[in-house]
């Protein structure tokens, strides 16, 4: 009887932030928004609907599988998005005219494809030794 509640409050929890994942790729104004809200809202929409099935099939092997894709998913949806959002920045695709500060600006040379951090050290030529 619990278990039935909490697998109904996990799936539908999981169903609203899935929702939520895809009204706001409908709603959000730029690639970079769009991936920074599907990655976190869907990333934990997947994750509770997933553990409502491991709760409702009550059996190790499923509550095994369960956490294995949820660690997969956990794992590979920030890094996908991330690689996503850097070669679209590298790509060219514009920022929302609303965005209030580019952090990569300057910091990427479009004909090299080097990406500098800023903390570079300039290499100084030490003096020649006396003796």
């Amino acid at each position: 009887m619990i278990t039935d509640i909490v697998v109904g409050v996990m799936a539908f929890l999981g169903t609203v932030f899935v929702f939520l994942a895809a009204v706001g790729l409908i709603r959000m104004p730029d690639t970079y928004l769009r991936l920074a809200v599907t990655t976190k809202a869907a990333t934990l929409g997947v994750g509770l609907l997933l553990i409502a099935g491991a709760i409702h099939a009550y059996d190790l092997a499923s509550t095994a599988k369960v956490l294995a894709i949820i660690l997969f998913v956990l794992l590979t949806a920030p890094i996908s998005a991330h690689l996503i959002g850097r070669t679209s920045y590298f790509a060219g695709v514009k920022l929302w005219k609303g965005s209030v500060m580019d952090e990569l600006k300057g910091q990427y040379d479009p004909n090299t494809q080097k990406l500098s951090s800023g903390s570079e050290e300039v290499e100084t030529k030490t003096p020649a030794a006396k003796d």
